[in-house]
């Protein structure tokens, strides 16, 4: 596979930070500038790949619209069952045991991303290997074009997978990019990719567990 590290937009960039971390500051709508609150929504610009924070009101503007703006959901939804061995797997060629994958419409191809020190970072996946999962997990096929992912956890012994909002594979790249540091990473971060684990699963109603040192070592 060959692979290329995404550099993006300088927006782009800001919009990781400060999905990663908590805002003390008071925020506002991106489209009508109105105060909201942590529980707000996100728009995804197709094109750019650029997420913005938007009121109740404005998504509600661009709910089952087509076009420049795509409302990203809410929810994630854990797949315990999903058909995936460690041989294929290990066919995808990643380097580290995490990774999300979606499909690109204006691309018009599965984009797998796996989470780096440098940011995103992209590996080109066949069709053919995207269809084949397609073909074991039929749920896939009722993804969302560019705003839903498959994110999959298979750091050490977990084997966790999901159909996430892309603003939470986002925020994952978000916190590994601005926690990160030295060689293997350091405590903090995998501290942090426990805690975002956790929350998913609590969110997608499964039990919550943290991950251990042991298992981070093993990514």
């Amino acid at each position: 596979m060959r692979e290329n590290v995404i550099g993006g937009q300088q927006s782009a960039i800001k919009t990781l930070r400060r999905l990663a971390k908590k805002q003390a500051q008071v925020e506002h709508c991106e489209f009508c500038s109105s105060i909201i609150n942590s529980s707000h929504r996100h728009l995804l610009e197709i094109e750019t790949r650029k997420v913005v924070c938007v009121c109740d009101p404005c998504a509600l503007r661009f709910e089952n619209v087509i076009g420049r703006w795509k409302l990203i959901p809410r929810d994630a939804i854990a797949v315990p069952q999903f058909n995936l061995s460690d041989a294929e797997w290990d066919g995808f060629a990643l380097p580290i045991n995490l990774a999300f994958f979606f499909r690109s419409k204006p691309a018009n191809k599965v984009v797998a991303m796996y989470p780096s020190p440098a940011g995103a970072t992209e590996s080109l996946l066949s069709l053919e290997a995207w269809d084949s999962l397609v073909g074991a997990n039929p749920v896939l096929e009722r993804m969302q074009s560019d705003v839903e992912a498959l994110l999959v956890n298979r750091l050490g012994t977990s084997r966790e997978y999901y159909i996430a909002p892309i603003d939470r594979c986002f925020e994952l790249v978000g916190i590994i990019r601005s926690r990160w540091r030295g060689f293997s990473g350091g405590t903090d971060v995998w501290a942090e990719i426990g805690k975002f684990f956790g929350q998913l699963r609590f969110a997608a109603g499964t039990p919550v567990m943290v991950a251990s040192e042991d298992e981070a070592s093993d990514a």
